[in-house]
């Protein structure tokens, strides 16, 4: 055998060199990916929220029922506000570390530094919106259903064909006018309203023959609201995914991991089920549209 160059030589030893002082160097800890990320900065009470040591939460104003109770969010009473304090609670903030923050449905997920948070308003996730804003993992899977008053040429529908030519009415930025306009495609122009309330006064005075909320809601405001009004049926979710309401964030925000994940363990541990019994037992079944 040929005796090795002696620059070869001197190149084998200093790779030897150098492995023996890596080696011997401290190592990084191992990273356990991004949960561990997340863990770091999800320190209980100590969030980089925007005022700090309080959780800002954000909603609309009126408050409807069945997701709070008597227009008052901060009251810890209705599906939304005990789903909100329990993520809260979850994140480290107590009742009294809660501040609450009026914020239009349509504006909460609108492009543009967030005021808040995150805000809870039935705000569903969809991948346009996600465009403009961060969403939690999914608090509740919902269906949008058809109110129309009863003895109505609306009410004796059966099938989304027969909804084609009724006035229907809905709340702007809505899945409920996604659904008009995509589902039913109606031969009148949709009537878009800027809050539920005036979406109900027009089906109450006539200016609509149906207008489309959200199953929950379509079940109080006939239970509670307008009793001579019924629920006429519920869409199938479309795609094959169930559509979900989301808590929204800012985009890109630092709190979006730590609330979902938040979300996640009142999902496992049964506290969304528990509140979801508690508040929205009534909405549960209604004919399906097809």
């Amino acid at each position: 055998m040929h005796p090795a160059p002696r620059a070869l030589r001197r190149a084998a030893a200093a790779v030897v060199l150098l492995a023996a002082a890596v080696s011997c160097a401290p190592q990084p800890e191992a990273s356990d990916g991004p949960s561990a990320s997340a863990g770091s900065t999800c320190a209980k009470g100590k969030l980089a929220t925007h005022t700090s040591g309080k959780l800002t939460i954000a909603t609309d104003e009126p408050a409807y029922e069945p997701w709070f109770k008597d227009d008052d969010p901060a009251g810890g009473k209705g599906f939304e506000s005990t789903v909100a304090y329990a993520v809260a609670e979850r994140l480290g903030y107590g009742k009294d570390k809660v501040a609450w923050q009026t914020v239009p449905f349509n504006k909460a997920f609108a492009p543009g530094e967030k005021t808040f948070d995150f805000d809870i308003n039935q705000v569903s996730v969809s991948a346009e919106r996600k465009r403009a804003v961060d969403f939690s993992s999914g608090y509740y899977d919902v269906r949008q259903a058809v109110v129309a008053l009863k003895g109505s040429k609306a009410a004796k529908a059966k099938s989304i064909a027969d909804l084609k030519d009724v006035k229907l009415g809905a709340q702007v930025g809505t899945t409920s006018l996604d659904y008009i306009d995509d589902v039913v495609k109606p031969k009148q122009t949709a009537a878009v309203y800027a809050k539920n309330d005036q979406a109900k006064s027009a089906l109450k005075n006539g200016q609509v023959g149906a207008i489309v909320v959200d199953l929950p809601t379509a079940f109080y405001i006939t239970g509670a609201e307008i009793t001579d009004a019924t629920i006429v049926g519920q869409f199938e979710n479309q795609g094959g995914t169930p559509e979900q309401f989301g808590l929204v964030l800012d985009k890109g925000s630092a709190l979006t991991p730590c609330v979902s994940r938040a979300v996640d363990a009142l999902r496992e541990d049964g506290t969304l089920a528990k509140l979801e019994q508690q508040w929205l037992s009534d909405a549960v079944d209604a004919p399906v549209l097809k």
